[in-house]
C-alpha cells in the first residue's frame, strides 16, 4: 500500500509518496498554494491517483512534547484532508524535520533558490521514511 506523507506549510507544502509496498520514499514534491481548500482538494486528487492507502501528516510540537499554534493548525489541517479523502489520517511527530532537510541539503550544496525550492520535498520525505520506519519496527516487534 502506498503511504503519502504531508509536511504542511502556509505557503508552501511538501508531500512525498512511498513505493507501492509503502516499505521506501518514492516520488516527493511542494504545493505552493495558499488556501488550504484548494490545497486539501489538491492533495486528494494526488492521494487517490497514486492509489494511497493511508494519509500521514507532519505534526510539529514543541520540543517537549507539547502542541503549539503550528500543530494545532497542522491537525485542523489533517481533518480538512480526512474530510476530503475519506482516509484516516496519521498525525506524526515531526520535530526537526525541517531542520534536518536544510541540513541535508547544505551538506549537498543546495543553496538559494535550489534549496528553498526543495526543503519542504525533503521534510515530507523525513516524515515519511520515520513513519515507514516505525511500521517496520511494529511489524518486527509483532512477529
Amino acid at each position: 500500500m502506498r503511504v503519502m506523507a504531508v509536511d504542511y506549510g502556509d505557503a508552501r507544502t511538501g508531500v512525498a509518496v512511498s513505493d507501492l509496498t509503502g516499505t521506501l520514499a518514492g516520488e516527493a514534491w511542494v504545493i505552493e498554494e495558499w488556501n488550504s481548500e484548494r490545497l486539501a482538494d489538491t492533495l486528494a486528487a494526488a492521494y487517490a491517483a497514486r492509489g494511497c492507502g493511508r494519509l500521514v501528516v507532519g505534526c510539529p510540537l514543541n520540543m517537549d512534547g507539547t502542541a503549539g499554534e503550528r500543530a494545532e493548525k497542522c491537525r485542523a489541517f489533517g481533518a480538512l484532508l480526512a474530510e476530503k479523502t475519506g482516509a484516516a489520517v496519521v498525525m506524526w511527530d515531526e520535530r526537526r524535520t525541517t531542520v534536518d532537510a536544510y541540513n541535508i541539503l547544505t551538506e549537498n550544496r543546495r543553496f538559494g533558490k535550489k534549496r528553498k525550492a526543495a526543503v519542504d520535498a525533503v521534510a515530507a520525505t523525513l516524515i515519511l521514511e520515520g513513519y515507514l520506519g516505525a511500521l517496520r519496527r511494529k511489524e518486527a516487534d509483532d512477529s
